[in-house]
């Protein structure tokens, strides 16, 4: 691993709402005993609002979430002398995903306007790991963690959304990107998996742009 280390500190797991990316980035940072930065979704107070009525609570929702974002990436880029690693569980540019999907022409103009004076201070993650997955399989994930907030999100919106992050990270630059199959892997229940996974993650070098499909290992 120690070539890894040299060229990968912060590493962001990303994906679709049900993806596993919080608890994939929970395991890696156990098993590296690295810093774990977690989004802190539950302290949105406007998120279940936006969930029974999306129409009128997508503009709170997105700011909150855009400035507490930005508070937490400044604080945790400050230095940090007692872990190797850094691995959080979102990267800051996935904000416009969700404001391009739910905001309306005027509040996406001020949206807009935030983001622009704020985006630039925040650093780049060294690897991002992009957790694609079906509907079917969000869906069934979502189902499964039963969070009060999400009862009654829809199919159509979690495929609006799949689709939505595939459009963003088919073009991601900012960032060396592995894009990870998940439909038919669990890193969770099989240990096999999260190994494999794994030492695709700490590869010491790679393209801009990889892919790894559990069912093709040659890729």
């Amino acid at each position: 691993m120690d070539p890894a280390r040299k060229e990968i500190r912060h590493i962001a797991i990303e994906g679709v709402i049900g993806a596993g990316k919080t608890t994939l980035a929970a395991m890696i940072a156990e098993r590296l005993g690295g810093r774990l930065v977690l989004e802190k979704f539950e302290e949105n107070p406007f998120l279940p609002k936006f969930y029974e009525d999306p129409e009128h609570y997508a503009f709170q929702t997105q700011i909150f979430f855009l400035l507490s974002r930005f508070r937490q990436q400044q604080e945790f880029f400050q230095a940090d002398l007692f872990h190797n690693y850094i691995i959080s569980d979102y990267i800051f540019e996935k904000d416009k995903i969700f404001a391009y999907l739910t905001l309306q022409d005027d509040e996406l103009k001020l949206y807009e306007q935030v983001m622009g004076a704020v985006e630039k201070k925040i650093p780049a993650p060294d690897l991002v790991v992009y957790l694609q997955s079906s509907v079917e399989r969000l869906m069934t994930n979502i189902r499964k963690r039963a969070r009060s907030y999400e009862a009654n999100m829809s199919e159509e919106y979690i495929r609006d959304l799949n689709e939505a992050y595939n459009y963003f990270f088919f073009r991601y630059k900012a960032s060396p990107l592995l894009i990870v199959k998940t439909t038919d892997m669990d890193f969770v229940e099989n240990p096999q998996d999260f190994e494999d996974l794994l030492q695709q993650i700490l590869r010491p070098s790679r393209a801009p742009v990889e892919y790894y499909n559990p069912m093709k290992k040659g890729m």
